[in-house]
């Protein structure tokens, strides 16, 4: 198998959707020699903040010597993105390959009558081969939504379970409440292992104690008191907490402080349970990680960011941002969303700020809400909204109305931000000719 002959399967298996369970997944890896039992695991699961989190550790971890994988989802730039060792993405050549392996065992599955693997199963396989066969030191896992039933949910072997921001999204799937939401997301929880959790509302973090509690678990959470001496600048934030002292990051947004001082509290219990990881390595790793698409500033000139706030509680941090970093500034916003989402509470939340709108249909994916549907949903919140019909469209009406002291946000749906930022390239290039 070639890799455009994987892509183009991966691709049909897309289409079948997903399902939340671990039987598919324990049934396919069983197929595969079960990879993932010869790894040691930091399993993050949580609402709003997974990827950055993953982002601080696995840099640290980097710097500290150990060969450490990350698998992450949804990505921006490249397919391979997805599978990562030392932010090296996965070659062509093994992603064909495990893939033909992947693809014989789902296939056998099938013939069999023993289930029918999806996208999301069949990558998470693809990631488990791949960094076995690589021999990583260090896994660091993100779940792709929930926690208890999610395809990454059927390792054994986690050495830390981390808990990022838990707020309500996707209600359809895990629960109408915010005890039920924190229940799920706490369900990667293992027994007798590191538990390390951001600051959560009480609803939430009883749970999270509960678990814990039940699986004989050592809990560490953030405490938001002892962050102290923030700065926050456009191209680097400084902050002090606890013993740490002027750590530098170079991630945008207001919540990023947050999220790298649960990234400290992982460090601390990493070193706890036997791990070498030096300050150094610490105040290195936190400075080098990157996480793109989380306020992230893509242009200067004129001065452009892209933000996936596809939930409530992200579009409160992305107005937060916005305030804090640019109060002086205008803004104009290019705006996509999946039908799934609540998007009217983004809505709410977001759009008063703006002198005007522009909504896209977020391009290639079912869960797209249509551009048209979504700018009558604006116009009852803010009536200067118009829609195009591609995403290039929109940032070129956007970059041409630009007015003085204004700036553009492009934020919704992780799943277009990648192309957003090809799309603002190809104009100023064009525009430079």
């Amino acid at each position: 198998m070639k890799y455009e002959e994987a892509r183009a399967y991966l691709d049909q298996v897309s289409k079948g959707g997903s399902v939340l369970g671990l039987d598919n997944m324990r049934e396919l890896l069983k197929r595969l020699g079960n990879p993932q039992d010869s790894l040691k695991f930091i399993h993050i699961s949580g609402t709003n903040g997974k990827g950055s989190v993953l982002a601080y550790l696995s840099t640290i971890l980097m710097e500290a010597g150990y060969r450490t994988g990350r698998y992450i989802s949804p990505v921006l730039f490249s397919y391979r993105e997805k599978i990562q060792i030392n932010e090296k993405f996965i070659e062509r050549e093994d992603f064909a390959r495990l893939t033909q392996m992947v693809k014989e065992a789902a296939e056998d599955m099938q013939s069999c009558g023993a289930g029918s693997p999806t996208i999301f199963e069949i990558e998470t396989a693809l990631a488990f081969l791949y960094f076995a066969e690589q021999r990583c030191d260090l896994v660091v896992l993100e779940t792709g939504l929930g926690g208890a039933l999610d395809a990454t949910n059927v390792i054994t072997t986690s050495v830390m379970e981390v808990i990022a921001s838990i707020s309500m999204d996707h209600m359809d799937f895990l629960g109408d409440t915010l005890g039920k939401i924190a229940l799920q997301k706490a369900g990667i929880i293992k027994p007798h292992t590191a538990v390390v959790s951001a600051w959560q509302e009480p609803e939430a973090m009883e749970v999270i104690k509960e678990v814990c509690r039940q699986k004989e678990c050592t809990l560490k959470a953030v405490m938001p008191e002892e962050i102290k001496d923030v700065s926050y600048r456009y191209e680097e934030q400084s902050f002090s907490y606890k013993e740490w002292e002027n750590i530098k990051i170079s991630l945008m947004g207001s919540y990023q402080i947050k999220n790298a001082a649960l990234a400290l509290e992982a460090c601390e219990s990493l070193n706890k349970s036997g791990y070498n990881i030096s300050r150094q390595s610490v105040y290195k790793g936190m400075k080098r990680a990157v996480w793109r698409g989380r306020f992230t500033l893509i242009s200067r000139e004129p001065l452009i960011i892209m933000d996936g706030a596809h939930n409530p509680a992200a579009a409160q941090e992305l107005v937060r941002s916005l305030k804090l970093y640019y109060p002086d500034k205008k803004y104009s916003y290019i705006f996509g969303m999946f039908q799934d989402k609540d998007y009217q509470k983004v809505i709410q939340i977001t759009a008063p700020l703006a002198e005007r709108i522009i909504t896209i249909e977020t391009p290639d994916n079912p869960r797209a809400l249509p551009a048209i549907e979504l700018k009558e949903a604006v116009a009852k919140v803010n009536p200067c909204v118009t829609w195009a019909k591609s995403l290039r469209a929109a940032v070129n009406q956007a970059m041409e109305r630009l007015e003085k002291d204004e700036m553009i946000v492009i934020f919704g749906s992780l799943s277009f931000l990648g192309e957003a930022e090809m799309a603002v390239k190809r104009y100023k290039m064009e525009a430079d000719d």
